[in-house]
């Protein structure tokens, strides 16, 4: 597939700032969604080139590099786009005032929905978190790191949760963003058509969850040396 071809490269200087920062940016758009588009399937990011992502975005691979300085830089800024409006996202799913129960169900369809909506930026995400390009894999290192460091503060004032002490609740957010990062794996392996499994599927993180707030309860933190 190939996206149709941008205007961008060809863009006079004399056009009006406005129309070169929004052609700009509409090349940059067809960049990372041309490298989407070719990693949906087996491929790795490290296996993409240049000139394919630059072919299939229908710009020459001099226009590349007015936008990413090379292919890391590109993986790293799909990162950004993959988690940029879920943190905001995630924040007001959890700053709802439901009862805890319904606080999590809430939490995991927003999250998964979110996942299907953007299924190529996460089948992105899910490939390259453990493999490929290291600068890549520490961009969504540093993204989960971030996801579970806000989880965990927002956690902090749950009354159950008060005695924890801030490697206790960390660990807990990493729990939960672990647990939904596996969800998220089997959303994608799963036909978007077959409402029942995925029905199972958020059926199923929602009780992961619980599991995980229910064993919270019980735990006794240690004060903070």
């Amino acid at each position: 597939m190939r996206l149709k071809r941008t205007a961008s490269a060809e863009t006079p200087e004399s056009a009006p700032a406005g129309v070169r920062d929004e052609r700009k940016q509409r090349t940059r758009k067809a960049l990372l969604d041309a490298a989407l588009i070719l990693l949906d399937g087996e491929r790795s990011f490290s296996s993409l080139s240049l000139r394919e992502v630059a072919k299939v975005a229908g710009v020459v691979p001099a226009a590349f590099y007015r936008h990413f300085t090379g292919m890391d830089e590109l993986g790293m800024s799909l990162v950004d786009d993959s988690f940029h409006t879920l943190h905001q996202m995630m924040r007001g799913a959890r700053s709802a005032p439901l009862p805890p129960a319904n606080l999590v169900a809430r939490s995991v369809e927003t999250f998964l929905l979110y996942a299907q909506a953007h299924r190529l930026h996460f089948q992105f995400i899910a490939k390259e978190r453990v493999s490929g390009s290291s600068s890549v894999r520490l961009a969504i290192r540093k993204e989960l790191r971030l996801w579970t460091s806000e989880l965990a503060t927002d956690l902090a004032p749950f009354p159950k949760l008060k005695g924890f002490n801030g490697d206790d609740l960390r660990m807990m957010a990493g729990l939960v963003v672990n647990a939904m990062m596996g969800a998220t794996e089997l959303i994608l392996d799963a036909d978007i058509n077959d409402a029942a499994e995925l029905a199972r599927i958020h059926q199923l993180a929602q009780k992961q969850l619980m599991l995980i707030f229910l064993g919270a309860a019980q735990w006794k933190s240690k004060p903070a040396q």
